[in-house]
């Protein structure tokens, strides 16, 4: 079977929440799944969910947390390029089915490494890998070489009238 290169990007809620939704449908199907996390390092509810209830993924972040609200620092990048390494490997490993890079058009954005780098990546993929890029900001390079691009576009948020993140809905 072919796989292509999606992209799922934009400003509205749900791009990481899909990707996760195609690996527990692609698990489901018996196929063996890689997320790799840029940018985020703490314990969300479906990493949780993943371990405990989903033996066919594999899930790694590469992030210290969530820096968004402040500027990258060196051990981002490093964290990032670490990362980005681990990610070429399991690709030319072709073990995995899916693999999804998720955050990792937030970690192109602050320029963590270069479009080019995972440009390479889709070029190179195995011709049977399914592989998934989220992350508002997808750089339009990116966006040419991907087969299926999605934009989320958000119309209307509950986060405009205070409301937090919360646990299980947004994390």
């Amino acid at each position: 079977m072919k796989g292509y290169t999606q992209v799922y990007t934009g400003n509205g809620k749900g791009k990481s929440t899909a990707a996760f939704g195609l690996a527990l449908r692609a698990a489901g199907a018996g196929k063996k799944v890689f997320i790799g996390q840029f940018v985020k390092g703490r314990m969300y509810s479906e990493i949780r969910a993943i371990r405990d209830f989903l033996p066919g993924v594999e899930v790694e972040q590469f992030g210290r947390g969530c820096f968004i609200v402040r500027e990258p620092e060196p051990e981002d990048f490093d964290a990032a390029r670490k990362g980005l390494e681990e990610v070429k490997k399991i690709i030319r490993s072709e073990e995995y089915d899916l693999v999804i890079l998720d955050e990792v058009c937030i970690a192109l954005y602050y320029k963590l490494f270069l479009a080019d780098e995972i440009i390479e990546l889709i070029r190179n993929k195995p011709a049977s890998l399914e592989l998934v890029l989220t992350g508002r900001y997808a750089p339009p390079e990116i966006m040419e070489f991907a087969d299926l691009v999605t934009e989320m576009k958000e119309v209307k948020h509950y986060y405009q009238d205070g409301v937090e993140a919360r646990e299980g809905i947004e994390f």
